[in-house]
């Protein structure tokens, strides 16, 4: 049975059970179309979680890189499934999960030059919770399929159509693209993304509505 939230403040407490008296290691995927709030609901429980064994991996980091996907022809499509290292973050995923004895680095994303540093983020091993955000965490692609398995819960950030394409179309603009090109991004790319994404919806543990 799937699990509604409502608010924030719910989310928070959801976490806050789900690690209490618990002695392993806890991973929460927070999954949603582009510009759902997925960032907005991480950056809220980094807030309030405690600083010392809390971290968050964006599944963005896996991004292939500008030249990669101009060689392989898909540089057009950056942000769709095949755009990223599955099977990487996968593995990432399930390193965290059964290692809790040493440093484990990945890379961030950076949006204002559009790639990945590597080894920029590290989980200690005194980390006990890790959230995990990203599009794809649901799906049933190969690559994507070995990344539920590695989740404690999964859960899907819903919100209301509109307001996430006024969000996406406003960061397309922040990171340098024109009003033209990030309206034919969100209305193109993206929303052909945010369809297939829809689709792992009900695959999720846990819905969090953030209307």
């Amino acid at each position: 049975m799937v699990i509604e939230l409502n608010s924030l403040e719910a989310a928070l407490e959801r976490v806050i059970s789900l690690t209490h008296n618990v002695d392993t290691r806890v991973i929460i995927g927070l999954v949603g179309k582009p510009g759902a709030g997925k960032s907005t609901l991480s950056s809220y429980l980094i807030k309030k979680l405690p600083k010392d064994t809390t971290a968050l991996i964006p599944m963005d980091g896996y991004h292939l890189s500008n030249a990669q996907l101009a060689w392989l022809g898909r540089r057009d499509r950056k942000g769709a499934p095949d755009t990223f290292d599955s099977y990487g973050y996968a593995d990432l995923l399930q390193r965290i999960k059964e290692n809790h004895n040493q440093d484990i680095y990945f890379p961030i994303f950076h949006r204002e030059i559009e790639e990945s540093i590597a080894a920029e983020g590290v989980i200690h091993p005194d980390t006990s919770l890790v959230l995990t955000e990203g599009n794809y965490l649901l799906l049933g692609d190969a690559g994507w399929n070995r990344v539920a398995p590695t989740l404690t819960e999964c859960w899907f950030v819903d919100v209301d159509d509109d307001r996430r394409m006024a969000r996406l179309v406003a960061r397309h603009i922040k990171f340098g693209k024109s009003s033209e090109e990030a309206h034919a991004w969100a209305h193109g790319t993206d929303q052909h993304n945010a369809d297939l994404i829809e689709t792992t919806k009900m695959k999720a543990d846990v819905i969090v509505h953030l209307d």
